[in-house]
């Protein structure tokens, strides 16, 4: 899955008017029972069932049932709009959520799994390249429970937001890897399963040639089942990580 989308590339000062409910109410006579919610839900419904690649103004505009012109009263454009998808998907339920005062482990972990589901129910979002993200209230509400989860663990403000940004990265990362693989396998008609067995006569081979010992001692079932053990040992791994740097962060601020 590459990235064909990025965030911020339309007109910024815009769509933070529009995140943040700061801009005028549309003019001109909008068509009554359209408003921006509407737009951005039916935009978000569109990627989510065929992509971003089905995504444009005048498809929005007649899933709804208006002209395209109708839509932009609301929003100027495609790119401001998907600064409003993006934001619309990262809605926080704080009480879904454990208390991040109550440790700092438990709180990534549960943001670990709810990302993961987010990009399984909103794939495309693996498209959008948000390397210069616009933070709107949906995204500032998970940031701030992230940076309150990591509250008294020693770690400097920016030691902070660089545990968050490598986090993320891990996420989106193992994320990818399980949706590419799905997505093949729908391109193509062909199962994993079958894939890697239309390879086993010349990977036979070059096993028993020698020249790859290691590989050849693995366990015969070493590459079997799902993604799902990969992304727990994964997020253990990375979480330890984080703890070790915490726990000599604590140290040092505990030294006499």
């Amino acid at each position: 899955m590459t990235t064909t989308e990025h965030s911020g590339s339309g007109d910024v000062s815009r769509s933070l008017e529009l995140l943040w409910g700061l801009g005028d109410r549309p003019s001109r006579g909008p068509k009554p029972g359209l408003t921006l919610d509407r737009i951005v839900t039916t935009a978000v419904a569109v990627a989510d069932a065929e992509g971003l690649g089905a995504l444009s103004m005048r498809r929005v505009a007649t899933d709804l049932g208006v002209g395209t012109m109708s839509l932009y009263r609301y929003v100027p454009g495609k790119a401001e709009l998907l600064d409003l998808m993006l934001d619309k998907v990262a809605e926080f339920d704080a009480d879904a959520h454990p208390d991040p005062a109550a440790g700092w482990r438990p709180a990534m972990e549960a943001l670990a799994h709810a990302s993961r589901r987010q990009y399984h129910r909103h794939p495309w979002l693996l498209q959008v390249d948000q390397a210069r993200p616009l933070l709107g209230p949906n995204a500032l509400d998970s940031l701030e429970y992230s940076v309150r989860a990591l509250a008294g663990t020693g770690l400097t403000d920016r030691e902070k937001i660089h545990v968050l940004v490598s986090f993320g990265g891990f996420l989106a990362g193992i994320s990818r890897t399980e949706l590419n693989s799905t997505l093949a396998e729908k391109r193509t008609g062909i199962s994993d399963a079958d894939f890697w067995q239309s390879q086993e006569p010349v990977l036979s081979k070059a096993m028993l040639s020698g020249r790859y010992p290691a590989l050849a001692a693995l366990d015969e079932n070493t590459f079997a089942g799902d993604d799902s053990p990969v992304f727990e040992l994964g997020l253990s791994a990375l979480l330890d990580g984080f703890a070790a740097l915490i726990a000599a962060r604590t140290a040092r601020t505990d030294a006499p």
